[in-house]
This record gives structure tokens, C-alpha cells and sequence, in this order.
């Protein structure tokens, strides 16, 4: 008599692409890098930070999570910055498997809904209601999710703050389910797909946008013109480029000492992602109407 194996057969890995949507300021790169676990996309109070579809990793479990962090959805049309940030929008949510639709907990305006308009009625809609922490009592979000579901048929509602290690655990095993039955795409330690080179300019935006506050204009970006590995130490020249003489000025500073900080402030946040030694060459020039020239935003990156 043979023995037949007993054994359980060994549970389907889950892999899927996950957007995360919603429009300006809602937190959604704040809560990419909590899902993944480590700084990926920057942040800042300035709209429009996020100008580019960020990938960010997760792997869990069986699961891997594939987060793509999209730009908040502009109402206003007119440059040509503008209209990519929404082509990128759109997409970004057209391939993806999951759509977490962002919004502040408590708060539905005209921006809001127009992005919700956008989504697809074909693929599963998780509302993320953000910034929960900021409501003074937590019983009000009841009758305002209420009326939520009125507005779309949601896969599921989950009320959380981004800041909160036990909300992002729990929105992680809300959205298991919902990817796909299959192997894997990337190794078990990737966090992203961009390159350094990408994520050099991206951490010298989000200084720059963050220690300029309301000063700067958002037509500013950052261009890296040189990216060069020696073991275990980068140099890396960058180019920050404003659309007027007075921008100079103001990202300048006084004696030079707001670049100093900008450069400063990027290179320690490049040692900590890399965990090597930086040495980051920072300059300010001028290209008036560079956001409404699509040349110009091809030139820079702009898919």
C-alpha cells in the first residue's frame, strides 16, 4: 500500500498594481512612504509635489503590493505641466488591478469629485478616508461615509491616519484580497522601481519646495546633470530650474545660504536612502516658460 502525501498544497502568492489617487494635498505620498516602509516619494505642504508616477514596493506575506503614487488631479487646464500631470493620472489608473481613492476624512469638495468621476466603474474602488487624527470626534465620520456611499459603490471603506503604523498594517490586509493570484514581479527586498538618478532630483524638489514655502511658484523643477558612482560614494550635480530672475533670488537666498541648506538638507536624506557617502553640486538657472513648452517638459522627464 503506498502512501499518498497529505501535505496542503502551498497557498497562491497574490501580485497586483494598487493607484493611489486623489487630488492635491490629501496625503497620498505621506502615505506611499508608510505603506512601503521608507521615504520613496516626497512630500511637502505645496501642491503639486508629485509629478511623476512613483512605483513603490511592498512585500508581505504572500503578498506583493505594487503602489503607484500618481500627482493630484489639476482642475486647472492651462499650462502644459498641467495637462501631463492629468495624462499621467489617467494612466496610471487605467492598468492597475486596485484604486485607493484618497480624501481627507470629513471632506468631499468639487476637486474630490472630479477625480472620483475619473475612476473606472470596472475595477474595485477602496476609499481612503486620510487625516483622520484631524477630526475632533471620530463618531462624525459615521454619517459623512454614509453619503459616501451614495456617491460611488466603494469595495470598502477605511478610515485611517497615514502617521499610524496599526491603520497602514490594516489597509494592507484590506487590499490583499483584491490582487491578483500570481508569482511575484519583483524580489522580496525592491522598494521601488525609479533609478537613484530619478530619486536625487526628487529629494532635491522636495527640499527645495519645502524650505522656499509659499515664496516659489510650482513652476520650478529639478534636472540632474550628472549622476556618477564611485564604490560606495555618489557625486551628483543638479540643476534647479525657476522660470524668472526673482525665483533665483528667492531659492538663493540671502549669501547663498538657502541653496546651502536645500543641497545640505537632500544629501543627508540621499546618505540615509543609500547608505553611503553623497557629494551633491547644486545650481539655479533661469528658462522662462519652460512648464508651458512640452519641448521643455519632455527635456525634464515629463512622461
Amino acid at each position: 500500500m503506498t502512501q499518498t502525501d497529505s501535505s496542503e498544497p502551498e497557498p497562491p502568492q497574490r501580485c497586483g498594481l494598487v493607484a493611489i489617487v486623489g487630488r492635491p494635498n490629501v496625503g497620498k505620498s505621506t502615505l506611499l512612504n508608510a505603506l512601503v516602509g521608507q521615504k520613496i516619494s516626497i512630500t511637502s505642504n505645496k501642491a503639486q509635489t508629485t509629478r511623476h508616477r512613483i512605483t513603490g514596493i511592498c512585500s508581505r506575506g504572500l503578498s506583493q503590493f505594487i503602489f503607484v503614487d500618481t500627482p493630484g488631479f489639476q482642475l486647472k487646464h492651462v499650462a502644459a505641466l498641467n495637462r501631463t500631470l492629468n495624462r499621467t493620472v489617467l494612466a496610471s489608473i487605467g492598468d492597475v488591478d486596485v484604486i485607493l481613492f484618497v480624501v481627507e476624512a470629513g471632506r468631499f469638495d468639487l476637486a474630490d469629485a472630479k477625480v472620483l468621476s475619473l475612476l473606472p466603474a470596472d475595477k474595485p474602488v477602496l476609499l481612503v478616508a486620510n487625516k483622520l487624527d484631524n477630526l475632533k470626534r471620530r463618531q462624525d465620520v459615521l454619517p459623512w461615509l454614509r453619503q459616501m456611499q451614495e456617491r460611488h459603490a466603494f469595495a470598502e471603506f477605511v478610515p485611517l491616519s497615514a502617521s499610524r503604523q496599526a491603520d497602514v498594517s490594516r489597509l494592507l490586509d484590506i487590499v490583499a484580497p483584491y490582487l491578483p493570484q500570481q508569482p511575484w514581479l519583483y524580489e522580496e527586498d525592491a522598494l521601488t522601481d525609479r533609478s537613484e538618478r530619478f530619486m536625487a532630483g526628487e529629494i532635491v524638489r522636495e527640499k527645495l519646495f519645502r524650505l522656499t514655502g509659499d515664496e516659489l511658484p510650482y513652476s520650478c523643477t529639478v534636472v540632474i546633470d550628472k549622476f556618477e558612482e564611485e564604490g560606495n560614494l555618489r557625486r551628483i550635480a543638479a540643476s534647479i530650474v525657476v522660470e524668472r530672475d526673482a525665483h533665483k533670488g528667492m531659492v538663493i537666498g540671502d549669501g547663498g545660504e538657502r541653496l546651502k541648506r536645500i543641497g545640505s538638507e537632500a544629501r543627508q536624506d540621499l546618505e540615509r536612502l543609500w547608505g553611503g557617502k553623497v557629494f551633491l553640486e547644486l545650481w539655479v538657472k533661469v528658462r522662462s516658460g519652460w512648464a508651458d513648452d512640452e519641448a521643455h517638459l519632455r527635456s525634464y522627464g515629463y512622461e
